[in-house]
């Protein structure tokens, strides 16, 4: 029965949209918005870091990476919501459902490691400035980044084989935007606790070690800064890390709240809140942060702009 049961779920139906008409176009006027400027924002980060000789520092280098984990992130969910907010057809195929999610989980886990390195960069230049250029040099940053895509991808097709062989026989309603794990274990029949308990320790051991490495690496470059004597030294220390700081707040708090919690304490609106907010409006907002508080980026743009 269990095996008949799991062959009739073709498509999953996603219900966290609304069905109201007005805020139907509301939503997808909303959600085109931010799509568009997650793209034209991402990619400006990006065309600017490759015309300024300026920027071709490793900082920049793991900023472009981030920038195209962020076009890829909002691109693999955005396009469907803004399908199925428009459209009577709510569903997505069994393999594009499984597809989705593992973009998603190998694109989040690749901007969890990336941000981490990133730290692990500013501490190299602010607490080891003399070696810097001998520590960050091409080949590890390279090295790095290769291994974050790496990792966070296997990780991530480990996971989507094993949830996508569970048997889906309660129902094909995902009470969601998109096909992510939580919601989908929810719709298993099984026991998932096997499930869960591979999801928390994939979490631990990239989410939330790449979180205490970022934060070790602060702890020290927050020790570093206050030992300079000059305000102004201080104060432009402090600045080199203040948009990374935020990026990362905002991306590690949501992620661990959705991964990291009891199953007890499960949401749906909740759930869906916290989903949009690492999935579309922090890739939006990240080359926003970056460029706001980055001289090197403004005077670029101002260059152009005059050209």
């Amino acid at each position: 029965m269990e095996n008949l049961n799991q062959t009739i779920v073709r498509k999953f139906i996603l219900l966290g949209l609304s069905t109201i008409p007005h805020l139907q176009a509301f939503s997808f006027l909303l959600f085109l918005l931010m799509y568009v400027f997650t793209l034209s924002g991402n990619l400006l980060l990006i065309t600017v870091v490759r015309i300024n000789t300026q920027l071709q520092t490793p900082m920049y280098f793991f900023l472009t990476n981030l920038s195209f984990i962020d076009i890829c992130f909002s691109s693999a969910i955005v396009p469907n919501i803004l399908k199925n907010t428009i459209s009577n057809d709510k569903s997505i195929s069994f393999v594009g459902c499984a597809t989705q999610m593992c973009f998603n989980l190998g694109l989040g886990a690749t901007e969890s490691v990336i941000l981490a390195v990133m730290a692990f960069d500013r501490y190299a230049a602010i607490c080891k400035p003399l070696q810097y250029n001998t520590i960050m040099d091409k080949k590890l940053c390279v090295r790095l980044t290769a291994g974050s895509w790496s990792v966070s991808f296997l990780n991530s097709v480990i996971h989507t084989a094993v949830t996508f062989l569970l048997p889906f026989c309660k129902s094909n309603n995902l009470n969601h935007f998109f096909c992510e794990m939580p919601p989908l274990l929810r719709l298993s029949c099984r026991d998932t606790t096997s499930n869960e308990i591979a999801m928390y320790i994939s979490c631990g051991l990239l989410g939330l070690s790449s979180f205490l490495l970022t934060l070790m690496s602060y702890v020290h470059i927050i020790s570093n800064i206050l030992k300079i004597r000059s305000n102004t030294g201080r104060h432009k220390a402090f600045s080199t890390c203040a948009s990374h700081l935020t990026v990362v707040s905002l991306y590690y708090v949501t992620i661990m709240v959705i991964y990291m919690r009891p199953r007890s304490t499960y949401s749906p609106n909740r759930e869906r809140v916290l989903s949009i907010l690492y999935t579309v409006v922090a890739p939006m907002l990240n080359p926003i942060i970056y460029s706001i508080r980055n001289k090197e980026v403004k005077g670029t743009l101002r260059k152009n702009k005059q050209l």
